[in-house]
This record gives C-alpha cells, structure tokens and sequence, in this order.
C-alpha cells in the first residue's frame, strides 16, 4: 500500500504548526500601494491608517511630497490634515528612520502620501525598511500621470510591493463612467505633453504654467474615462473651472 494512503488525512488541515517550524519563517514588514485617480481618497486613507495604527499604540512616521497644500502635511480633501515630513527626491528615507532611533523613538510604520512622487531608488529604501528591520510600509498615490504613463514611483511599488491595493471610492467622468485618467487642461484643450509635475498655487487651488514670459496659463486636471480621454472630451461643462487639482 502507498504510504500516503496510511496518513492521516486530517494532518495538512491541520492549524498547528510543527514545532519550531515558526522559526524558518523570518518577522518582515509589509510594503502595500494604495493607489487611484485625482480624489478618490487616498489621502483621507493614509491618515485613517494612521488614526487606527496610533490607537494600538504603535509609533507612525508621516511623509509627503508635493502636498495640494504647498506645506509638509497629508491633506485630506474631506479637511482633516496630519503634518508630515516633505521628501525631496535626494532623501535617503531609510535615514529618516534611523534618525527617530538616534532619538530614541519607535518607528513601526511609515506612511507616505503622494507617493507617485518618490524615485524608484526611494522606493527600493522603503522595501529595505519593511524587509530588513520590520518596518510596515503604506505608500498611497497616483498610478499614472496626465499623459496616462505610470510615475516612476508607482511603477517600481507595482513591481516591489506586497500588495497592491486599489482604492474603491467610485471617481466618475462627466459621462457617468467610471473614471481612472487625470486629463491636464489647458485653455479648454486637454494637453498630452509637458512637465510631469507643475507648480502649485495654492491660494486658487489650481496650478500654473510657467512660461519664460510674465503670462501665466492657468491649468486644471479633470478625471475622464478611457474614452473620452482619449478623444479629449472634456464634456458640456468644459468651461468650468478646475474640477480637480493633481497634488
């Protein structure tokens, strides 16, 4: 008879691990990307994420790029706002961490908000921090920019994270679909080419081309559905000023 006929069946559904068999398996932290279209909640979920971490007790690191605020904060369209640490592309985020601990202070997690904005090597740091001292990452951002071409950063977290986690809050098109591509706009016209990043101006929520003249070009972003981004159909509405603002 086959050994295998002579085992007890209920063994591989067993819950109980073998003795000393937990060892083999080494703590890691976790890296997750949660990412979605222009006010979909992204932001809202980071500090949600934070609140619910901070209530076990568990000590946070907040960072942030390019904030629609113009401050070092993760703000939330719903108005809630946490201050941050602002990331330039040079920071080495793993001395960030190190620096908490020459305080003498905890770092369990790390939350970074618009984290479309990291470089693929700060990204590569983040998954250090997670694999090598347990240190649970959540990165929240954009997937691709306005001419529908994956960040740099986002794509290497779709290459490198744990998980990869949608963020379900519905975001529409003026048609009543589904929306998911962040249309830049121009004088009414959506534009395919230029800067992945424009300066912000806060004071009107909009953001502004700069020319090498003193005109300046105000310039909005709108979520459209793969259709009519592709035929630049901003709708009846086109006259509207600045449906969204990608920040």
């Amino acid at each position: 008879m086959p050994p295998f006929l002579t085992d007890d069946p209920t063994d591989a559904l067993s819950s109980v691990p073998a003795a000393g068999s937990r060892r083999a398996v080494p703590v890691v932290g976790h890296l997750r990307f949660y990412y979605g279209p222009m006010d979909c909640g992204k932001s809202t979920l980071a500090l949600q994420v934070d609140h619910n971490q901070g209530r076990q007790g568990r000590k946070g690191l907040l960072l942030v790029h390019l904030d629609r605020s113009g401050k070092p904060q993760i703000t939330s369209r719903i108005g809630i706002t946490r201050t941050a640490i602002e990331v330039h592309t040079g920071v080495d985020l793993r001395d960030l961490v190190r620096a908490r601990w020459a305080c003498g202070t905890r770092v369990d997690y790390v939350i970074v908000d618009e984290a479309q904005f990291l470089t693929p090597e700060q990204v590569d740091q983040l998954a250090e921090l997670a694999d090598d001292v347990q240190v649970d990452v959540y990165c929240f951002g954009i997937a691709t920019d306005f001419r529908s071409r994956l960040f740099p950063g986002s794509q290497r977290l779709f290459e490198v994270a744990d998980e990869l986690e949608p963020v379900q809050v519905d975001v529409l098109c003026w048609c009543g679909l589904p929306a998911r591509f962040n249309a830049r706009v121009r004088d009414g016209e959506v534009v395919r080419a230029g800067d992945t990043v424009l300066v912000a101006d806060t004071d009107t929520d909009t953001e502004r081309d700069l020319p090498s003249s003193s005109e300046m070009t105000t310039v909005r972003y709108q979520v459209l559905c793969r259709r009519h981004f592709r035929l630049g159909d901003l709708g009846p509405n086109v006259a509207s000023h600045g449906q969204l603002q990608l920040t």
